[in-house]
């Protein structure tokens, strides 16, 4: 997924070991989506699908690293952000993706409801953890 130009020179991450963590990966996304120049609109939905998905990573994964930066396609920048933990991994990541499936005592639209929100967006689990990775483009 990640074979575009970074216009960033740099990646950056945040390590995610409680809700605050989550918070302040939240924060990292919003500002680089903002100064990428992505509307309102769109920051909204990525910083939403990142609150999702730190939020996951955290409960069902036991917390993990996200990374983040700016990237560039054809003309069009957007952000890329990528959630990875070595939690016990997903035993069927297509019923995980059915809206209104939980492990636990969610609503069932963390995954599902990310994917909607992005652009493009990616899903790999197994025994030694998960890694998602999103992108939200400009338009």
């Amino acid at each position: 997924m990640n074979d575009y130009g970074a216009v960033s020179a740099s990646v950056e991450t945040v390590p995610v070991a409680n809700s605050s963590d989550v918070v302040t990966a939240r924060q990292m996304v919003r500002t680089l989506a903002q100064r990428t120049g992505l509307s309102l609109v769109h920051q909204t939905k990525l910083v939403t699908a990142a609150s999702e998905l730190g939020r996951n990573m955290l409960i069902h994964g036991g917390g993990g690293v996200v990374r983040a930066t700016t990237v560039a396609d054809g003309g069009r920048s957007g952000i890329f952000v990528e959630f990875q933990d070595q939690g016990p991994g997903i035993p069927d990541i297509e019923l995980a993706l059915t809206d209104g499936w939980t492990s636990g005592n969610g609503m069932g639209l963390g995954l599902s409801g990310a994917k909607r929100l992005v652009d493009e967006f990616e899903i790999e689990s197994g025994s030694g953890g998960t890694t998602v990775r999103i992108v939200k483009w400009g338009r």
